[in-house]
């Protein structure tokens, strides 16, 4: 079983930053995938971005070139630099691990971008 403790959520004005934290306990494989989806009211969930064990990066088309995410396997934690935040990036944000064919979701974690 793996648990996900996402943090780093908040409100924050247009053209601000913030950084998600994603930190997997429990039985963790070194072969997996960590990334961040993400929905808004209405709409249905979509992909941020995600990083491979190896260090290959995927990144949804709304938010190449402003987030960045990168990962520690050490701690077994993703992280999400998101820069020129835009007020449709307004959503929950979900933290997910795959491993062996199995999805683990987090909590999720509320960004608010204000006009």
């Amino acid at each position: 079983q793996v648990h996900l403790a996402e943090s780093g959520g908040g409100l924050v004005q247009a053209g601000g930053s913030l950084r998600l934290s994603c930190a997997a306990s429990g039985t963790i494989f070194p072969l997996n995938i960590m990334g961040w989806y993400r929905q808004a009211p209405g709409k249905q969930r979509e992909l941020v971005a995600r990083i491979f064990s190896g260090g290959s990066i995927n990144y949804g088309e709304s938010v190449k070139g402003r987030f960045t995410i990168s990962r520690d396997n050490n701690k077994n934690t993703v992280y999400l630099q998101m820069n020129s935040l835009k007020p449709e990036d307004t959503a929950v944000y979900y933290c997910l691990e795959t491993q062996r064919g199995n999805d683990y979701w987090g909590q999720g974690t509320q960004v608010t971008v204000s006009s």
